[in-house]
């Protein structure tokens, strides 16, 4: 009796740190989120080269202002001079870019120091890793000048991360709840075949996500003003894909404003809308056949969520063309574009947490206790 107390006081202290750790992390969430929101709305109001060096801005931790302080700048950066404007944006998003990076690099430390304690380890480290090359995407989008295949991993880096930071708060949540006693489910239930199909739907997310950082990039939004048609065309003449998706351009050119011609971008354009509309139809069927066959599985809430995400995804992407991309609403396109790739993903580890099923008629369901985490 007194070893299974004392084991179980030994599990209880180490799923404190569990605990603490998921606060943070879902702290981290938060913050990479709006991190990514920042990233757009700078972009959108093209600050993207606001300071022309990286870390600093023209040589000063903040942006330069006062008489003294913007010569200074602008003697060390005469093809660039100060925008006080422009400059801010870009700061601010790269005070909270840091801030990110300092809470990642926190939490791997506490996951090395707790690590015999079997809370998840790898996964800390590898995201504090994969942050480190984020910066370095961070700056080569201005050392490049918005070179679009800089600004479109950059993009992509920081939906990774958001991503990663949802995980480890998922394992972080289930681990602080059953500590070892944490195992791998029995997924038997009837909606237990539709996994491929559900890494088929995320793999079209990441994809369209893909598509939507490389028509930032290229200032490809607004190619198209009118819908359902693109210039008053079905199938848009003239459209050249070849010059909309090379992705050698050359370093050098400032590509503030984008380099491509007209007919890239509508090529780029139409994809990305070609895009949404194959997401949208995959989700619809694939998630009208989940809710029908969802059972008890628990799964209804992360279904709805990824339905919310889609429909307003959706909403704001008509609204962008229709109302000629206001900030606001652009800016919430790239937010929701994160939520529903978190949507999908956290709809996916529910379903790999699916419980046992009923072992006979006469026996009482064995329900795993992943199911709850």
């Amino acid at each position: 009796m007194a070893k299974v107390e004392t084991e179980r006081e030994t599990t209880l202290a180490t799923q404190a740190p569990a605990r603490k750790m998921a606060v943070w992390a879902a702290v981290g969430c938060g913050l990479a989120l709006v991190v990514i929101t920042l990233g757009a709305w700078t972009r959108l109001v093209h600050a993207g080269l606001g300071c022309p060096d990286w870390p600093g801005c023209y040589g000063f931790l903040t942006v330069p202002q006062g008489a003294d302080n913007i010569a200074i700048a602008n003697a060390r950066f005469p093809e660039t001079p100060v925008d006080v404007a422009k400059g801010w944006p870009e700061m601010i998003h790269r005070y909270a870019a840091g801030t990110l990076g300092l809470l990642i690099f926190g939490l791997a430390g506490t996951a090395v120091r707790y690590r015999k304690s079997g809370i998840p380890v790898r996964l800390p480290l590898f995201i504090a890793g994969f942050v480190v090359l984020q910066a370095a995407f961070g700056m080569w989008t201005v050392t490049l000048k918005l070179w679009p295949q800089a600004v479109a991993l950059h993009l992509l880096g920081g939906f990774t991360t958001l991503t990663l930071l949802v995980l480890l708060t998922l394992r972080l949540r289930k681990w602080a709840r059953f500590g070892q006693s944490a195992g791998t489910a029995h997924n038997n239930s009837p909606v237990a075949g539709f996994r491929p199909w559900l890494y088929g739907g995320l793999l079209l997310v990441v994809l369209q996500i893909a598509l939507g950082a490389w028509t930032a990039a290229n200032y490809a939004a607004v190619a198209c003003t009118d819908l359902p048609t693109c210039q008053g065309q079905w199938w848009p003449t003239g459209m050249d894909f070849r010059h909309g998706f090379d992705i050698t351009q050359q370093v050098g050119p400032n590509y503030l404003g984008g380099q491509l011609t007209a007919d890239g971008r509508v090529a780029i354009h139409v994809t990305h809308r070609a895009g949404a509309l194959l997401v949208l139809a995959y989700f619809t069927v694939l998630l009208a056949v989940l809710w029908r066959q969802r059972g008890d599985t628990g799964l209804t809430r992360a279904l709805q969520w990824v339905a919310l995400a889609l429909a307003l995804q959706v909403a704001l992407g008509l609204a962008n063309v229709l109302l000629h991309i206001p900030l606001a609403i652009a800016v919430a396109h790239n937010a929701m574009g994160a939520l529903l790739l978190v949507s999908v993903v956290h709809l996916i580890w529910r379903h790999h947490q699916l419980p046992e099923p009923r072992a006979s008629m006469d026996s009482p369901p064995v329900i795993s206790r992943e199911a709850t985490a």
